[in-house]
């Protein structure tokens, strides 16, 4: 705590760990703390946080609604790259990061701030997408994570700390410390408490977003998707926004039992974490989005953009939304996504998303060639030429 502060802006849920971390600030740094509140579509209410951040004395207290910013120039392009991280996690949490620092940083700039806080525990990735988010917009900005310098290391010692100075503590249904989560309008997450053990199945009670695939009705829900240039513009003919979209989506997917995924994934510090995520809307864009892709993209472009895919992945996963490298992928993604406009079919039911269909002015889908009918279109003798040459350095090879 060498650092001297005057002015800090925390990025500040009114959850447990934010509210412990601005009396702390408070107490820790005797310094005035600016609260920023970002509204992604957690599905909560926010006033709430409001509230207890005027309880605890706060007078510059920020609540936005970002949703329309965040599905449209995050979620957007970063779907047009059909991005996965470790061949299954759709990166809910990892996109909102550069956002949220983004704005921060320019409060800061508002208010006269000399520093930025955020509540990403020492052991995760948030802290580091946080802070590569911070200092990439303000390379002069000062930076502190109370997890790195407090005592507080468990969430028994955080209820203690918030108990004694008369925090009022989140419950869950039961009444209970709730599970470690993060929400947005693309996905929400849960970590801690049985879910530490990988081999503990996740109760039902850990779904909030969707409904489990079991429990799902035994009806098949119809849909369809308008793409233009990449991005959803429409479903069954319906022109919505880029956040309304995605939520009629999560209600449509949710209510399918689709998008839980329940994975042990890499963290870029280093260990390995167990998580559940519920990413209902996103888990059907993406493969209502690959279909179009199928029609429009040439055989080389679309290779080209799955060789590309993991890297892109792994940028936005460990933080690396504002590098040069990001955009520079992002520019080829957005020229191939050019083409990509149409209308997918889908099917939904129990957990799964099924392509029935789909159509585009710039398919490269030809019906006279492809078909097993008699056709004057292709030479199928021409073919023994092709496999030849290619056949050659195998002939070759096997000749010495």
């Amino acid at each position: 705590m060498s650092m001297n502060i005057n002015k800090v802006v925390l990025a500040y849920s009114g959850g447990l760990d934010t509210s412990v971390i601005l009396r702390w600030l408070q107490d820790s740094y005797n310094c005035e703390v600016v609260t920023f509140t970002a509204d992604l579509g957690q599905g909560e209410e926010l006033e709430p946080a409001r509230q207890k951040a005027e309880m605890m004395g706060i007078k510059d207290i920020f609540i936005e609604d970002l949703r329309e910013e965040f599905v449209r120039d995050y979620v957007f392009p970063m779907f047009r790259a059909n991005a996965i991280y470790e061949g299954t996690y759709l990166l809910g949490t990892s996109i909102a990061r550069p956002l949220i620092a983004k704005r921060q940083i320019e409060i800061a700039a508002e208010v006269g701030a000399d520093a930025v806080s955020h509540g990403a525990t020492g052991k995760g990735n948030d802290q580091i997408r946080f802070e590569l988010g911070y200092y990439a917009c303000n390379p002069n900005i000062k930076i502190i994570a109370p997890w790195r310098e407090w005592d507080l290391n468990s969430r028994t010692k955080l209820i203690d700390f918030a108990e004694k100075h008369q925090i009022p503590i989140p419950k869950d249904k039961r009444g209970e410390s709730p599970y470690s989560q993060d929400a947005n309008l693309l996905h929400i997450s849960s970590e801690g408490k049985i879910l530490e053990d990988p081999w503990e199945a996740a109760p039902d009670s850990v779904y909030t977003r969707v409904v489990p695939p079991w429990q799902a009705p035994d009806v098949v829900t119809e849909i369809t998707i308008d793409f233009e240039r990449g991005d959803p513009v429409a479903i069954n003919g319906e022109k919505l926004g880029p956040a309304d979209l995605l939520t009629m989506l999560n209600t449509l997917g949710g209510e399918n039992g689709i998008g839980i995924l329940d994975i042990v994934e890499n963290r870029f510090i280093g260990m390995k974490s167990r998580g559940i995520y519920e990413t209902p809307g996103g888990t059907i864009l993406f493969t209502a989005r690959r279909a179009v892709e199928s029609l429009t993209l040439d055989r080389g472009a679309m290779h080209q953009k799955d060789e590309i895919m993991p890297r892109y992945a792994e940028l936005v996963y460990n933080g690396f939304w504002f590098a040069p490298e990001r955009e520079m992928l992002q520019a080829l993604i957005d020229k191939a996504s050019e083409r990509v406009t149409g209308t997918v079919r889908l099917k939904l039911y129990k957990g799964n998303v099924m392509v029935t269909g789909r159509t585009s002015p710039n398919s490269l889908y030809d019906e006279a060639i492809v078909t097993f009918e008699e056709d004057d279109v292709y030479d199928q003798r021409d073919a023994e030429g092709f496999i030849k040459l290619n056949a050659l350095r195998l002939r070759l090879q096997k000749g010495n």
